[in-house]
């Protein structure tokens, strides 16, 4: 059998293997939750490295997962891939009627705010529902709070985003002071909430920065390493003035 670019052949393609491979066969909607997942974790490295092939690539595996999942369902007579592309369509008309109606949006954040309350129409109890609580922590604030201002709960002024971020910061200095570990978590969540709070409200995803702080720690240390062991000195025998001299000098890389 040859690759195509017809969806259709992709769809006989897994239903065929669930038929006559025995790991596709023995795999549930629980047992590939986590590939899904791993799946657009690679999907966003190949954005963050604006890598197209790679792109490529990944989104087919994030579309196998999707179909994967539509043709086990619909073995159990719930619902088959043309119902997923269908369900789709229908969100998508419904809550753009500034495209598909007569309502109006004179921008993004207009389109934003019609978003949710079309939610609220359709039986949403709570802004806020829908929500995954496995998505990273610092993705899931950002989301809360952009929900949140869609409606209108949001500061006015960026000014007060400051201010409620040193209030954070004085708070969880204090808790400091104490032997109550809860209440330090409690003001430590307090303090990266609102520092989410602060990159939002200048246009930065919390998720995305610290990411991208983190590949920088990772190749700034590896440097250190590196050069440790050119010196023939074993990283735990290095004096900290020794290490944050490469490290500087990654840093001026």
């Amino acid at each position: 059998m040859e690759p195509s670019k017809n969806f259709q052949d992709l769809v006989d393609i897994i239903k065929r293997l669930r038929k006559e491979c025995p790991w596709d066969r023995k795999q549930t909607h629980e047992s590939l939750k986590d590939h899904l997942i791993e799946e657009a974790y690679e999907t966003i490295e190949a954005i963050d490295h604006n890598d197209f092939k790679s792109l490529e690539k990944e989104l087919g595996d994030v579309l196998l997962q999707v179909v994967f999942h539509s043709i086990m369902a619909n073995e159990k007579g719930a619902f088959n891939i043309d119902d997923v592309v269908q369900s789709i369509q229908h969100k998508m008309i419904q809550r753009h009627p500034h495209v598909f109606g007569d309502n109006e949006a004179s921008d993004a954040k207009q389109v934003s705010e019609n978003w949710e309350n079309i939610k609220l129409q359709e039986g949403k109890e709570s802004v806020l529902q829908g929500i995954p609580n496995r998505l990273p922590a610092l993705i899931r604030a950002q989301r809360m709070q952009e929900k949140a201002a869609n409606v209108g709960f949001d500061w006015p002024d960026k000014e007060q985003v400051w201010d409620k971020l040193e209030e954070e910061i004085q708070e969880f200095k204090e808790t400091l002071q104490e032997a109550d570990q809860q209440a330090q978590q409690e003001e430590f969540g307090d303090l990266l909430f609102s520092l989410v709070n602060v990159g939002r409200a200048h246009g930065l995803m919390a998720e995305d920065s610290l990411r991208s702080t983190n590949q920088k720690f990772i190749q700034r240390f590896q440097h250190i390493e590196k050069q440790l062991k050119k010196n023939n000195i074993k990283i735990s025998e290095a004096s900290l003035e020794e290490m944050d001299r490469y490290w500087e000098e990654a840093k001026a890389e």
